[in-house]
């Protein structure tokens, strides 16, 4: 199938959008190698204008200056998709190494998205330096989603390579030295590893291994023990076996007690999972373990996170008693769990990747621990301390609105954040003596550096509550209107609106500052990312609301969103689009196969058969889908590719060609059904990509391409951008 299909299909591994505008409208790129050009009376025919605007836009704009009107859609904006492509790093973790230095990880899209390691400079003003070498990239693919893909001792670090999968240990301040693999060669990278901690008593590396080489789609996981005592390459040794999946191994101050979370097929880590906690022989093996949470069969609970404080008393998050991941205290004396401080709040997220670090302690004195701790309420984050003997609870009044991972340093706190205005950043949060309150906030590294100097462009979210189909029920959504400092559009007129269904699909959209989004935004789209029912940050009954309903509730919300928009005079009802990635683009093949709220849609190497999904997919998510789809004939009912008759509006879509989670056979075979059928579709291959593009030059290529799609298939606007459009099946 994938060779009859290649002659209609864009295959991409870099393109240029540039081409000279001056003797026609615009090309399309039908194949890898064939550029066919339209006709300008064609195009009049279709109603489709693709406009090339060479006049540059400023990056600011004075507010005494009058605004020029013009249709919502076509204008100028800065923010290029060579903006939004280029200049956002991903931030795959922080830690301090033994001078107190920030030590992070960075995925760069300029270099095909390489993981590289980078070391905070020793003296305020200079540059922070690269400590990965060039040869080398910082990524596992464990449970193919990876994170914790390194861990700092000191001056040295124990890291992933991509290539190989295998674990390397080097020196942090040696400019010299180069990295010396600590794990077997397999000859393939059929072996990962994740979420490690030194071992400092056995000199060893705890991890958790997942090996794929007796079966790809049902892979073995362990947490094993890597030595680092001598030259010579060990086979890694077991220490817990037995379990599907494992997470969070973490010694003990002493060495003597290992704590780990596990769980077993069907659940998910954040449907039902257990804390076991196992003490250490004088071997190193582990020879007697006990289960502090998730034993109880009438306590549904999914603790996460454990850690030892100094003094070897064992926190950990669960969703026990109140559905919120919260703060808990073990009693070793009687195996008891307390809870420490009880809100309506999540204190963590789910397990999707491998090295959360939610929280930290701080200080430890007596019978006092004073914790530093992030939760989610209502649609944005806090950071507070925590008193785990007094119950008490002190928030610090920082600029981010939206927390992620938190770093211990020296009397500071390293926070990943964001906010509405502020996109994903590490900042240096310095504390009073006392711990309680914060006296400094430095930004120190942003995935984004240059992008306040659009700030008048910037649209700010707007979290709107809307209901559901369920009376007296409500889900949640972050709304941005179009916002343009040069333009506006006539009164009469109002915006397409995007709608954004979010991965997972247990996972949640974020209010923060998103170059994509403003992509969409500074040009004269509304965009709103909804959290549908199933979305985490709302607690387990919220979460829950998707079990055995996936492919409707999410379906419907995302609909009933679209209509409350509407409603409410924001979005114009004949320009309703839809996008979505992995089980959002799921979410959006549904919307359109079983729903006629959208005229068109985007999916990004989403879901459209799910009985070849649960058959293909890794282990990690292979029972997932269970739980959220329902029986057999669920699986037929609910997958858009079954009903292909039911669509009935222009549809385009992005896959990778690597992606393992949804393999490349879903996108081909709702492309080509879609085509057969004589909708208006398009197919966008990346070579080279996995699950989610890392390349900038596929990121921009994905983004353009959407908005010339909308832009021709929904009409009434030009695109002010100069932008080459694949062709379009049926259409063209």
């Amino acid at each position: 199938m994938a060779i009859s299909l290649l002659s209609a299909i864009t295959t991409l591994t870099r393109f240029s959008a540039s081409s000279s505008s001056a003797s026609i409208n615009f090309k399309y790129i039908f194949s890898r190698r064939t550029v066919f050009t339209a006709s300008p009376k064609r195009q009049k025919q279709r109603g489709c204008k693709i406009m090339a605007s060479t006049s540059p836009v400023p990056e600011t704009y004075s507010a005494t200056q009058d605004k020029i009107t013009a249709p919502y859609g076509s204008w100028k904006s800065p923010l290029t998709a060579d903006v939004v492509s280029g200049a956002s790093k991903r931030l795959g973790g922080t830690a301090v190494d033994g001078h107190g230095r920030l030590i992070w990880l960075e995925s760069r899209p300029t270099e095909a998205g390489r993981g590289v390691l980078v070391k905070e400079p020793a003296k305020a003003g200079d540059e922070p330096s690269d400590i990965t070498p060039k040869e080398y990239a910082v990524r596992t693919t464990a449970q193919e989603y990876g994170g914790g893909a390194f861990r700092i001792f000191g001056d040295t670090v124990i890291f992933s390579n991509y290539k190989d999968q295998r674990l390397y240990k080097h020196s942090i301040d040696s400019k010299d030295s180069s990295p010396l693999p600590i794990t077997p060669d397999y000859g393939e990278p059929l072996v990962s590893y994740a979420d490690g901690i030194f071992d400092p008593r056995f000199n060893r590396y705890v991890t958790v291994r997942e090996d794929r080489r007796q079966d790809a789609l049902n892979s073995t996981t362990e947490i094993v023990a890597i030595g680092l005592n001598g030259q010579n390459i060990q086979e890694p040794k077991v220490l817990v076996s037995g379990s599907d999946f494992y997470a969070f191994p973490r010694m003990d101050p002493r060495g003597e007690r290992m704590a780990w979370i596990e769980w077993h097929h069907p659940n998910m880590p954040w449907d039902k999972a257990e804390l076991w906690v196992g003490y250490i022989s004088e071997n190193g093996d582990v020879y007697k373990r006990v289960c502090v949470a998730g034993f109880d069969p009438t306590i549904v609970e999914s603790p996460t996170e454990p850690k030892w404080s100094s003094k070897g008393e064992l926190f950990f998050v669960t969703d026990r008693k109140n559905g919120f991941w919260n703060l808990h205290k073990w009693i070793e004396s009687n195996n008891e769990v307390l809870a420490i401080y009880s809100l309506d709040a999540e204190f963590s997220r789910p397990l999707w990747v491998f090295g959360i670090n939610s929280y930290e302690i701080i200080q430890s004195h007596g019978e006092k621990n004073l914790i530093a701790c992030s939760y989610r309420q209502n649609g944005r984050s806090y950071l507070g301390i925590l008193d785990d003997f007094g119950h008490s609870l002190s928030l610090l009044d920082i600029p981010f609105t939206d927390i992620d991972n938190i770093t211990l340093g020296n009397d500071c706190l390293y926070v990943e954040g964001a906010s509405g205005v502020q996109p994903s950043s590490v900042a240096k949060v310095t504390l009073d003596d006392h711990k309680l309150k914060a006296v400094d906030f430095k930004v120190v590294w942003s995935s984004s550096p240059d992008t306040l100097k659009y700030k008048s462009y910037f649209s700010l979210p707007e979290l709107i509550e809307f209901p559901t189909e369920v009376p007296g029920q409500k889900a949640y959504a972050y709304y941005y209107p179009p916002s343009n400092p040069i333009y506006q559009a006539s009164p009469e007129e109002k915006p397409p609106l995007l709608v954004k269904s979010h991965g997972g699909p247990t996972s949640e959209a974020r209010g923060i500052l998103n170059l994509s989004i403003q992509y969409w935004t500074s040009r004269g789209w509304a965009f709103v990312d909804v959290n549908y029912g199933g979305s985490t940050g709302y607690g387990r009954e919220f979460r829950e609301r998707l079990l055995g309903r996936w492919g409707i509730v999410d379906v419907n919300d995302c609909c009933s969103c679209a209509t409350f928009l509407v409603g409410s005079g924001k979005a114009d009802e004949k320009r309703l689009c839809i996008t979505g990635g992995s089980a959002g683009g799921y979410t959006t093949l549904a919307a359109l196969a079983f729903r006629d709220t959208f005229k068109a849609g985007a999916s990004l190497y989403g879901v459209a058969d799910l009985s070849m999904l649960r058959a293909e997919t890794h282990k990690f998510e292979s029972r997932y889908i269970d739980n959220l789809v329902g029986s057999e004939k669920d699986y037929y009912e609910k997958s858009p590719i079954n009903f292909v008759d039911k669509f009935s509006c222009p549809i385009i879509l992005f896959q990778g060609l690597e992606d393992k989670v949804v393999p490349p056979d879903q996108a081909r075979k709702i492309y080509k059904a879609l085509k057969e059928n004589g909708l208006p579709v398009a197919l966008v291959e990346y070579e080279g990509e996995q699950h989610g593009f890392r390349k900038a030059e596929n990121i921009k290529f994905t983004l353009e391409q959407q908005m010339v799609f909308f832009a021709r298939v929904v009409g009434h606007f030009d695109v002010a951008d100069e932008i080459i459009p694949i062709k379009i099946d049926n259409f063209d």
